[in-house]
């Protein structure tokens, strides 16, 4: 069914309605924080630059691991492969986190990152920028790895794609 707002239409509902029209690989933002390991869905991750390397991600302002972030100055963007679905809910607040050690590990910045995760970017913390009720963090890139094989999970109208 197709969908149109314009104006003052274009509230909130609209947007992301409009914006779940977009598939886009599941991504976990993960930070160290004072209390333990932390993180989020972050589905707004995405490169910057190659050249210095640069991710950028977009936190609410209300997210726990903001915190652990802005602390801790560093933070990890782990795409998610197909049977991960259940974890990525419990990160977009469907569950409880779980940072079993034996499926984490971290790289360059003490940053968790998933063993299993497609492709890890391992992000110093450079920049933050406030707008609305989010942050921007982006980051210099410290350390990847890339799994080189599997499918991605995928997040498209509102839920994952079946598996």
């Amino acid at each position: 069914m197709t969908f149109e707002a314009t104006g003052e239409a274009v509230d909130i509902g609209a947007f992301w309605r409009t914006l779940g029209e977009r598939p886009i690989g599941a991504t976990l933002v993960t930070c160290d924080s004072a209390e333990g390991p932390n993180g989020f869905l972050g589905l707004s991750a995405a490169h910057v630059t190659a050249n210095p390397p640069t991710m950028l991600v977009s936190i609410d302002k209300k997210t726990s691991a903001l915190a652990g972030v802005l602390e801790n100055e560093h933070f990890a963007v782990n795409f998610l492969p197909q049977g991960y679905a259940e974890l990525a809910g419990a990160f977009g607040g469907k569950g409880e986190k779980v940072f079993d050690p034996d499926k984490w590990e971290t790289l360059a910045t003490g940053a968790p990152v998933l063993k299993e995760a497609l492709g890890v970017f391992d992000c110093k913390l450079e920049k933050v920028i406030d707008h609305g009720n989010t942050s921007i963090i982006i980051g210099t890139v410290a350390g990847v790895r890339a799994a080189g094989e599997g499918e991605p999970l995928v997040f498209f109208r509102g839920k994952f794609l079946s598996e």
